[in-house]
């Protein structure tokens, strides 16, 4: 234990995440047999208020003397913060005859009583706590216990009854353990921000003034609004939500006098948090603007004046969100306003695990469901798109189930209920239909093509493998190398030689991202343009890597500068040398081209440093065309009697392009002859082969 003063007191740290309003904490057992409790018994916990929990074991990463993990409702109701210390002692608990909750969030359905009680089961309680129903999806409930009968610590069972009331006009509340995948953000804001708030004596001794603002910044959906939830509540302040557009008034100085008003009311009500969303809407450059944005400029004088005066308005710290830190004001981002900006970036697989985790944990999943695997399947995805594919999945779920409901019965029976699971094929279905919101303003499809759609070409294959897959899969080895992953590889060769379908393979194998980019696609006639878009493209990768760029017909977009073409082009080539091999590193993005005129190329992007490899497509071989008719004809009513080896030996010269064809044409005579009638069953022949292959060859001779 700590000491002998204090022999049950511990040390309050967060817990799992799919301990989230289970009404559990968890200690080492040594902890445990020291309390006195077995797994599963009720302990009073004693903080600013008091609360009970059930006490389960630690995991072995977590097993360290003094130390309880308890999710954020228990440290609301044992009114505690993270690393502050509670005391625990056993505790004796009645079941529950009747329990009054009043929801958290008025103007939500609360779920009915019976449903309710089933969700609630096994959760210990006290008047004046705060319990939390997780429902279908990513919904959940919140509820504050007004009484219990009998008095003092119950728990809830099914034949508890529960009743409603109408509610409060609070929002749910986040906690620590809602936010996934952002740990070390989490950490840092705190550091600014619990830390000045609870003990500014710390700040007083060592002289130096507490930070006065935080700005959060990254892509969409990242969780920047939900961070700013959680620190407000774990730090138990006053907390202020404005949108930016909110301030902006017709009237001359309104808007002004709104921030004024906001600022005033933090400092009446200290310790305070006031969080902007959106904050380039206020605060945008003021030597951009245009004469008639003088509301605008002046909201911007304001609010510098506003954030240089928090040293006298006490314990008010600012915290803004935006997702183009550059579009603000540069005077709002020096030291003594926003101290600190911490970008709140795409999630990496293990942060996806964990924001999954979150969004799944009231869901019934079936055995099957790997979340790991789904992490590993959805690269880019922020925690909004995540949230959106749980949903997604529950959805897929509930449409099994409609057609068994009876819409003259009052509500779906038990039986039904506990027979709908969401399984893996629910959230496949879910992701088909879910994107990353990064990549939705470019045109991209998630490619369905597998190394088994393309025949040969398996030395390529491998290095693709190799130079793709495994800097995502085996980071650790290429640390422990000491070297870089490859970050280009260049395709070039006759037309028809699968330069592309390899590409498409590459994206669909790797499971990373995939943007596709038609050489032309990104030439404009305005100056500039071309190269916005070329930036745009790289942008875009970063954000959501492990990403592969392709670029299909290269050579139009970068011809050998100083020739025929153009100084739009030369600038083109310029902005690509630099994205591939710049300052800013492209890390997690692979880049691959595909031309036919390798010579058109220029040459300065031909060195290793881009594209690494450059990887020629050859006309196949008699193996290599077989292996091709394999694929193309493998799906089609072969006659018996057809010989692919022999075919392929007779398609001599032929690319995989014109096997294709020749399975296509193969394929349209056999149905020609069921539709004449001359055949009754769909079988393609030798003969139908034979048809196909002069069709081709005549159509290659002209």
């Amino acid at each position: 234990m700590a000491d002998d003063a204090a022999p049950f007191s511990f040390r309050v740290c967060e817990a799992p995440t799919r301990d989230v309003g289970r009404g559990l904490i968890r200690l080492d057992p040594e902890d445990m047999a020291r309390l006195g409790v077995e797994v599963g018994d009720v302990v009073s916990i004693a903080g600013r208020r008091s609360t009970v929990a059930r006490v389960m074991p630690a995991h072995m990463g977590m097993r360290k003397q003094s130390l309880v993990q308890m999710d954020g409702l228990a440290r609301v109701n044992a009114g505690a913060s993270l690393d502050e210390q509670v005391v625990l002692s056993p505790a004796a608990v009645a079941r529950a005859r009747s329990v009054t909750l009043n929801q958290v969030g008025g103007r939500a359905r609360a779920p009915e009583p019976r449903m309710l009680a089933r969700l609630l089961d096994g959760i210990p309680l006290l008047a004046g706590d705060r319990v939390r129903a997780a429902l279908v999806g990513a919904q959940t409930r919140e509820f504050t216990v007004e009484s219990t009968d009998p008095l003092g610590p119950v728990m809830i069972g099914p034949e508890t009854k529960l009743r409603c009331l109408d509610g409060t006009a609070e929002s749910n509340a986040v906690t620590y353990e809602d936010v996934g995948g952002l740990r070390n953000e989490v950490r840092r804001i705190r550091e600014m921000i619990e830390l000045p708030l609870k003990h500014p004596e710390v700040f007083q001794h060592l002289g130096i003034d507490s930070p006065k603002g935080v700005l959060l910044y990254g892509p969409p959906g990242t969780g920047k609004t939900l961070i700013a939830r959680a620190v407000a509540r774990e730090a138990n302040v006053h907390f202020i939500h404005l949108n930016g557009p909110e301030i902006i008034d017709k009237m001359y100085g309104a808007s002004e006098a709104q921030l004024r008003r906001i600022f005033d009311d933090a400092e009446k009500n200290a310790p305070s948090i006031i969080f902007i969303d959106e904050l380039d809407a206020i605060a945008p450059k003021r030597e951009e603007m245009s004469g008639d944005r003088q509301v605008e400029r002046r909201v911007v004088a304001q609010l510098l004046g506003l954030m240089d005066g928090l040293q006298a308005r006490g314990q008010v710290i600012v915290i803004a969100a935006t997702n183009i830190p550059n579009a603000i004001d540069p005077a709002l981002r020096r030291p003594g306003r926003f101290d600190r900006e911490i970008q709140v970036g795409v999630p990496d697989e293990k942060g996806r695990r964990e924001i999954l985790e979150i969004h799944t944990r009231g869901m019934p999943l079936a055995a099957d469901v790997d979340l790991g695997r789904i992490a590993f399947l959805t690269p880019g995805f922020v925690g909004a798109d995540l949230a959106a594919l749980s949903r997604e999945a529950a959805m897929s779920a509930l449409r099994r189930l409609i057609p068994d409901i009876s819409f003259e019965d009052a509500r779906v029976s038990d039986e039904m209920l506990a027979a709908l699971l969401v399984t893996p094929a629910d959230f496949t279905a879910a992701q088909a239909g879910t994107q990353p919101s990064a990549l939705r303003e470019i045109v991209t499809q998630a490619s369905h093509k597998r190394w088994t759609d393309v025949g040969g070409l398996d030395d390529i294959k491998r290095l693709l493998v190799e130079a793709v897959e495994w800097p995502t899969r085996h980071a650790d080895l290429y640390a422990q190398a000491g070297i870089q992953p490859p970050k280009g590889i260049l395709f070039y060769g006759a037309p028809g030689t699968g330069k592309t379908l390899l590409a498409k393979a590459l994206a669909g194998e790797s499971g990373a991202n995939f943007i596709a980019v038609k050489g032309p696609q990104l030439l404009s006639m305005w100056a500039g343009e071309s190269e916005r878009g070329v930036r745009e493209v790289f942008r875009k990768a970063r954000q959501t890597a492990p990403c592969i760029v392709f670029f299909d017909e290269i050579d139009t977009l970068t011809p050998n500068r100083g020739g025929l073409g153009n100084a739009m082009t030369d600038r083109v080539v310029a902005q690509l040398l630099t994205e591939i091999d710049g300052i800013e590193d492209l890390r997690g993005v692979t880049v691959v081209a595909a031309t036919n005129r390798l010579d058109q190329i220029d040459a300065a992007l031909l060195r290793p440093g881009r594209f690494d490899f450059l990887v020629e497509f050859r006309a196949p071989d008699g193996a290599t065309r077989r292996a091709i008719l394999d694929v193309h004809a493998g799906r089609m009513p072969l006659d018996p009697s057809v010989d692919l080896a022999a075919l392929a030996v007779d398609a001599e010269g032929m690319v995989g392009a014109d096997l294709e064809a020749l399975c296509r044409h193969a394929g349209i005579a056999a149905i020609r002859d069921v539709v004449a009638g001359d055949s009754a069953v769909l079988r393609v022949e030798t003969r139908h082969f034979a048809e196909g292959l002069r069709v081709v060859r005549r159509g290659s001779e002209t």
